[in-house]
């Protein structure tokens, strides 16, 4: 009977020691400091999954932040800093009927008008955009904008961005772009 209780009890102190399986993270490495964000998989994997291929392309690595709109978002994706944009893959379909609502501090997959337009641009909310969320009465999930993710670290940063002088020209919002570009100079994965 000691020994069964002695397994039981090591058992037990193995399952507690084991380590959870940690959500992806993915740290934006800018020219005004650190962004670490917690993505999200759970609620939208196939967002996260193409976010984390293009960054282990390293296709963000030397991009900037393009769009700046004041108590709304900063947007970034595939712009550098002359302008000039970088090759995308195909288009992936919303998770906006499954992922977290778009609060200050999550980063959302920017689409166009079309269906299956979510490519590499994202942007990050600078304040509850609850708005940018899947409509309710939306049974095809065609609705909104998929946030995959909550910045955990350099929420300071992404405000110091918020609050840059615009009218930069970069990328296909001019005016909402910097005057002096905010380089991505690196995004790495972990986990």
């Amino acid at each position: 009977m000691k020994r069964q209780l002695r397994n039981v009890f090591v058992a037990l102190g193995l399952f507690v020691a084991a380590p959870a399986f940690a959500a992806p993270t993915a740290t934006l490495e800018t020219s005004m400091g650190n962004i670490v964000i917690d993505l999200d998989r759970e609620h939208a994997p196939q967002t996260v999954d193409n976010f984390i291929r293009y960054a282990k392309e390293k296709h963000y690595d030397g991009t900037v932040f393009y769009r700046v709109v004041p108590g709304f978002v900063i947007q970034a994706g595939s712009y550098d800093a002359m302008g000039k944009p970088r090759g995308i893959h195909e288009g992936i379909p919303l998770e906006t009927a499954t992922s977290q609502s778009n609060l200050r501090g999550t980063i959302t997959l920017a689409h166009g008008d079309e269906l299956n337009s979510g490519r590499a641009e994202f942007f990050i909310n600078l304040a509850d955009n609850k708005g940018l969320d899947h409509m309710p009465d939306d049974m095809e999930n065609k609705t909104g904008f998929t946030a995959f993710g909550k910045v955990t670290e350099g929420l300071d940063v992404v405000d110091a961005i918020s609050k840059v002088e615009l009218g930069g020209g970069i990328g296909p919002f001019g005016d909402a772009a910097p005057a002096m570009p905010v380089v991505i100079q690196k995004v790495t994965i972990s986990n």
